[in-house]
């Protein structure tokens, strides 16, 4: 299944003084199994494209279509669609809601028609997946930490066992031994369920690890749609738009430019440590 835009445009306000364009001509396809990034800055259009995915908002023009069929189309189930396509807000606590951790995890397979049973496995399969020890099912979410809400908030939406995983900032928040268990979680989620991973992220560190495809959003319009390695090429732009490529892209260019043949596209340390050594004949 893949989700595709095509010329999307998004207003706010549309018709008065105040009216503002989120998104101007954007035109995607995300096909099943990729793990993506898009990042950009405040304001850049990244939260406002996302929540078109799953028809939380409705374009201004353009179309979003899932496995081919536009998803404002008269008689589309968009509700249907939510179980395809889940978004997990940047902030937990605004999808946990239940008195416990396990009976807010079963709500949405409860949605689905599921019986007792089944909202049970899919509800206790999601919170281990998600590395949720099981002294924590029947706590409250609110008692959390915020690195366990991400963690429950994320499970909710595997349970009802989605296409397509749309992921906004989240690590906002968390400590960098918080940052990485989360989003090593989720790249352990797309390994082994195959699912398709849309990973928001203001940090151009946590995409460059991750993820295989990256698309830059500026001033609502897509900027860039490559490989994190060819987006990186264009750091001069990027720092235009108000963003920093990974530390490693800086260090890589600046050791080529002093004469050291080094990899210019190694933009993590790992990546780095290695592509140095070779360059002094210690590989």
């Amino acid at each position: 299944m893949s989700l595709k835009l095509d010329h999307v445009y998004y207003t706010y306000s549309e018709g008065t003084a105040y009216q503002m364009h989120a998104l101007k001509d954007v035109s995607l396809e995300i096909p099943d199994g990729q793990f993506v990034g898009i990042i950009g800055h405040t304001g850049s259009g990244k939260s406002t494209l996302i929540q078109h995915f799953n028809a939380l908002m409705k374009p201004s023009s353009g179309t979003v279509s899932w496995n081919g069929e536009d998803i404002w189309g008269e008689g589309y189930d968009r509700r249907k669609l939510r179980f395809h396509v889940g978004l997990v807000f940047q902030y937990p606590e605004y999808q946990l809601f239940e008195e416990d951790v396990l009976t807010d995890v079963k709500f949405g397979p409860k949605n689905q028609g599921l019986s007792s049973e089944e909202q049970e496995a899919r509800a206790v399969e999601a919170l281990k997946l998600t590395g949720v020890p099981e002294d924590l099912f029947k706590k409250s979410p609110f008692d959390l930490s915020g690195g366990q809400k991400r963690r429950v908030a994320i499970a909710g939406v595997l349970a009802m066992n989605p296409d397509m995983l749309v992921l906004d900032e989240p690590t906002a928040g968390l400590d960098p031994k918080g940052r990485d268990e989360i989003l090593d979680q989720i790249s352990s989620l797309h390994e082994q369920r195959g699912i398709t991973v849309v990973l928001v992220s203001h940090s151009m560190e946590d995409v460059a690890r991750y993820v295989k495809r990256l698309i830059v959003m500026n001033r609502g319009e897509k900027a860039f749609d490559d490989t994190p390695e060819n987006v990186f090429d264009h750091y001069l732009e990027l720092e235009q738009m108000g963003l920093a490529a990974p530390q490693m892209t800086y260090l890589m260019h600046e050791l080529r430019e002093n004469g050291l043949e080094v990899d210019v596209h190694a933009d993590t340390v790992e990546e780095a440590e290695q592509s140095i050594l070779a360059a002094l004949g210690r590989g």
